[in-house]
């Protein structure tokens, strides 16, 4: 189904045909008929098939109407004038998401579809400036709003913003909100929008779990139940092998694989230059700690591989400063854990590397799910040591099929520069313990 078929407002199908779409994946071909009539749905689909979009084209056209791309310019002008006197903000539409990377991503999707709607958009989430984002709300006329929970709560109980005005209210994976224990917030929240019947509710899932649809039944108008293929099929769309090999052989395989799959260069860096990597891919690669991401990350860099790190303890500024040099190209590689790794949405991700073979089978098809992302083609390779062969076979199992063994000849495994030892930190910062000072030894006891 093409989106040019369907009831969908004129400035909105301007900004679908900016953002590259044209035809519709199959979570849009399902919902968006439903949605643009006003029909409620909870709709289960894999991450990396247009759910985002199903649900902000269905937003966007709801707040718009039959509205022209004239009319919204006049609509605008009036906003502006008006912003001064116009207090909290009553949000037209209301978006909750479960992470700040995902609560980032539907924001960046909202700005780009609703470019030509006159639509003011704001998403509010933790770990950058708190007042920056109030002031937003306060004196911005907001009317589509973004968040977590908590964040959201917390501005909602200043009095912040007001949910009187709400039109339509969307959750995005459900299934996380009760993982991440939001389920609470989130229904506080519920508890006090508009009735449901006086507004459109969507809620989406990667799992429809029975307490997702009880959510959805309790606080939604007779919603429709949608579903697509089950999450396991999405990764027909990659190309799996995985490689035995032993664990201190791991980086040097790793490093030879990424080499050969995205034309890295060996050669040294040269720190002086200012010309940007030209990759012929973009990679993620998924660790199960945060201290082999530090370690991996250290050993890449002397071996001039220009690679982002992510974990849940990295700072939210420095999350999205490398967030955007792997997403403009300036660093062709990205480390993350599987914490920070879920919920992101970065385009053109050509290959994924288990560096780690994930303990729980679900996280090896959202690992995976990075790349050959609404219906591109991907490739995921896997690292099996000693010790991630236990894994092995409740993966296989999960996703209904056999991964294919990949042999590595000899040139793969490449001779690697060593990183210089870094001695471990205290709480204090010293190398040596007691603030950075070597214990001195005792001269003798004093009683």
């Amino acid at each position: 189904m093409e989106f040019s078929e369907l009831p969908i407002p004129e400035p909105v199908q301007a900004g679908i045909r900016d953002s590259g779409f044209s035809t519709c994946t199959s979570i849009q071909e399902l919902t968006l008929p439903m949605t643009l009539n006003g029909q409620d749905v909870a709709g289960q689909a894999q991450t990396g098939t247009g759910k985002t979009a199903a649900f902000m084209i269905a937003t966007l056209a709801r707040l718009n109407g039959s509205a022209t791309l004239e009319d919204l310019v006049k609509q605008k002008k009036a906003k502006a004038n008006n912003r001064k006197n116009s207090g909290v903000s009553k949000p037209r539409a209301l978006l909750i998401a479960p992470t700040r990377e995902l609560a980032i991503q539907i924001e960046q999707d909202a700005r780009s579809l609703g470019a030509y709607t006159g639509l003011t958009i704001h998403a509010v989430y933790g770990g950058v400036d708190y007042e920056k984002q109030q002031e937003t709300l306060v004196k911005g006329n907001v009317d589509i709003l973004i968040g977590t929970p908590g964040r959201l709560i917390d501005y909602f109980k200043q009095k912040s913003f007001l949910v009187s005005k709400v039109e339509v209210f969307v959750i995005d994976e459900a299934d996380r909100m009760f993982d991440m224990g939001f389920i609470v917030d989130l229904r506080y929240l519920m508890r006090r929008l508009p009735h449901y019947e006086q507004r459109l509710s969507m809620l989406f899932s990667a799992t429809m779990s029975i307490r997702a649809q009880e959510l959805s039944y309790e606080y939604m108008n007779a919603p429709e139940v949608i579903s697509t293929k089950t999450e396991v099929k999405a990764v027909t769309q990659v190309t799996q092998v995985l490689y035995h090999v032993e664990g201190g052989q791991k980086i040097s395989l790793l490093v030879g694989l990424m080499r050969n799959h995205l034309g890295l260069s060996a050669t040294p860096v040269d720190e002086t230059s200012t010309e940007p990597a030209t990759p012929e891919g973009r990679a993620m690669i998924f660790v199960n700690t945060k201290r082999m991401g530090e370690k991996l990350k250290s050993w890449l860099s002397v071996n001039n591989i220009t690679a982002g790190y992510l974990s849940g303890d990295v700072p939210q500024a420095k999350r999205m400063k490398v967030l955007q040099r792997f997403q403009n190209g300036e660093m062709p590689v990205l480390i993350a854990t599987d914490v920070a790794g879920r919920g992101l949405h970065i385009d053109d991700v050509t290959h994924v590397y288990n560096y780690d073979l994930p303990e729980n089978a679900e996280d090896y098809v959202h690992r995976i799910g990075r790349t050959a992302r609404a219906g591109a083609k991907g490739d995921a390779v896997t690292l099996v040591d000693e010790n991630g062969a236990y894994n092995l076979e409740a993966i296989e199992k999960y996703i209904g099929e056999k991964i294919d063994v990949g042999w590595a000849d000899d040139h793969l495994y490449v001779k690697l520069k060593k990183p210089p030892y870094s001695p471990p930190t205290d709480k204090k910062g010293g190398p040596h313990g007691r603030g950075g000072r070597r214990d001195r030894p005792r001269r003798g006891n004093k009683r």
